[in-house]
């Protein structure tokens, strides 16, 4: 009897799964999900100056507007020094203003008066030289009699000119560097002024945008130093998305990209990639060969494309992450 050897086929059934599977291992892998949180970037609103907190304005929980009041510091010395360098200045200011404009016009009106009086005195004195110089020349009068009539004239021409360049300098005013330096010291007092009114705005803080009040670190009446915040806010464009990506698919994630984020109990918001971290996240401390590669994750934020839609929602609440493509 002989012994031959049939080639066994495959059924058609058997072959057709097989070459199904087949296209489903080729066909590349879309990442199901990800899991992740809400992290929120708070803005702690301080003051530059100490002071014991005097008002505050808001409470935990609370939402306010830009520009809305937070909270007051006390700042009755601030007040002080801003009246202190409002009356400086004003003092500066007259005695510039006085240096400039010269004499007051009763002080030259008495000035054009002594003027007037010795430009008569020295026409009177030139009058009488006139006399005695016909006298002497008759010889009807001593060299001496010339000699005094002569020097009297001469005396009263100088009077009217010292009397005139004072006047001129009366209705100069000030000299050019007592002018320069009452202007410098106008603009000291101004920056003291103006040093004087920050101090006191700063006493008082606004809320700089929309914005949650997430906590008050302060009670009315405690001390407050110097750059310590009082009120922390959260406005909603600061709240993001925190997820974490497996290594084998930190790859396929790209900045800018839209991702779908869902919630419990609310509709789902679209974000966009901001950020991707360069550092694996819970890495082992063990050599990187395939099986402890699986266990790295990438830290991704994503910011909601539309602010607005954040205002409800609160840091810590955890949420699912959906590329969109």
């Amino acid at each position: 009897m002989k012994n031959s050897s049939r080639a066994k086929s495959t059924p058609p059934a058997i072959a057709g799964l097989l070459l199904a599977l087949g296209i489903a291992g080729c066909a590349p892998h879309k990442p199901a999900g990800y899991q992740g949180y809400l992290e929120g970037d708070f803005v702690y609103v301080a003051a530059p100056l100490a002071g014991q907190l005097e008002t505050l304005a808001v409470t935990k929980g609370q939402r306010v507007t830009a520009g809305a009041p937070l909270f007051t510091l006390e700042h009755a010395s601030e007040l002080a020094a801003q009246r202190q360098s409002g009356d400086q200045l004003h003092a500066v200011q007259a005695r510039l203003d006085d240096l400039k404009k010269g004499q007051r016009p009763s002080e030259i009106a008495a000035s054009e008066a002594r003027l007037a009086q010795a430009r008569s005195a020295a026409e009177l004195a030139r009058l009488e030289l006139d006399r005695q110089a016909a006298l002497f020349k008759s010889h009807t009068i001593p060299a001496s009699d010339y000699d005094q009539a002569r020097l009297t004239y001469e005396q009263d021409t100088h009077a009217v000119d010292d009397l005139a360049a004072q006047l001129d300098t009366a209705r100069l005013g000030g000299r050019p560097d007592a002018i320069a330096a009452a202007e410098a010291d106008v603009r000291a007092a101004q920056a003291a002024e103006v040093k004087a009114d920050w101090s006191v705005s700063q006493k008082s803080q606004l809320s700089p945008c929309d914005a949650f009040v997430y906590d008050t670190l302060y009670r009315q009446g405690e001390f407050v130093a110097a750059g310590n915040p009082v009120v922390s806010l959260l406005p909603p464009a600061n709240i993001k998305v925190r997820f974490f990506v497996p290594e084998s698919e930190f790859a396929t994630i790209k900045a800018g990209e839209t991702v779908h984020i869902t919630f419990d109990g609310r509709p789902p918001l679209d974000a966009r990639v901001s950020y991707l971290s360069p550092n694996a996240e819970y890495t082992p401390p063990v050599l990187y060969n395939r099986d402890n590669r699986a266990k790295l994750v990438f830290m991704v934020e994503a910011v909601f494309a539309d602010s607005s839609a954040a205002r409800d929602l609160h840091p810590g609440q955890p949420v699912d992450v959906t590329p969109a493509n």
